[in-house]
């Protein structure tokens, strides 16, 4: 069995990535920040553990509890509490926001990848780790620029990790998704009904945790295993320039 540490596991990415791993075989281990969550649906198969990804005792926990790990998908994120003018941004809030999106990416992928070091290679690989930044790292939005900073940090701490751990056989790779059907859009949804219905989108609908979580796996499984480096907007084309 391979075995696959998933953060922010019960918001809606990363729930939807945990169930499509534990339903191809997985086991997975998962943390987000609720003492005693509802965690029917999950299978036998599945770990979880409390924790803030901003914490380096809670992230050292984390690496260590699966009996190998395969695989790291790093979810966890928050947005800011207020969506305030980027004038008005308070230094409180972008620590908030940095500590968990980017901090604690960055330091978990790296225990992460300390661990699989010390795994021995099977075909050739030693793991795979994806990151799930944000349509947000190149696109402005200034009501919420520390978002938009830390999600930037992400993409830029996934290729350092790509260039350094080629070598040792472990990609990683991100997924960047766009305006998808979760508790973090759930305060906005009818500004982006509004959008996607003016042509946002130009697939013409929202996304969902699912289309998500199926492009992490394709990261995962093997498929794109010459990838490394690499970034992939789900996003339904909204990446795409358009006159």
């Amino acid at each position: 069995m391979n075995y696959a540490i998933v953060t922010g596991t019960l918001g809606g990415i990363g729930r939807a990535t945990a169930e499509l791993l534990l339903s191809r075989g997985w086991g997975v281990v998962g943390m987000d920040l609720p003492e005693h969550p509802d965690l029917s649906g999950f299978s036998e198969h599945f770990t979880y553990i409390p924790g803030d990804l901003s914490a380096a005792a809670d992230r050292e926990r984390l690496v260590a509890l699966p009996p190998r790990l395969d695989a790291l998908v790093n979810v966890a994120g928050i947005a800011p509490r207020v969506r305030a003018d980027l004038l008005e941004m308070t230094e409180e809030s972008y620590d908030r926001v940095m500590n968990v999106n980017t901090k604690g990416t960055m330091f978990l992928t790296q225990a992460a990848a300390r661990r699989m070091l010390s795994q021995p290679v099977t075909d050739g690989v030693r793991g795979r780790i994806v990151n799930v930044s944000s349509c947000s790292a190149y696109t402005s939005s200034t009501s919420r620029g520390e978002y938009c900073v830390s999600k930037a940090g992400v993409t830029m701490l996934t290729m350092l990790y790509a260039d350094r751990l080629a070598s040792a056989g472990i990609t990683v790779n991100e997924v960047c998704p766009g305006v998808i059907h979760t508790g973090m859009t759930a305060t906005v949804k009818e500004k982006y009904d509004r959008l996607i219905a003016d042509g946002l989108v130009p697939m013409g609908r929202w996304g969902e945790p699912l289309d998500v979580a199926r492009a992490i796996c394709a990261l995962l499984d093997g498929s794109l295993g010459y990838t490394t480096g690499q970034s992939i907007a789900v996003d339904g084309g909204m990446h795409i320039r358009r006159l």
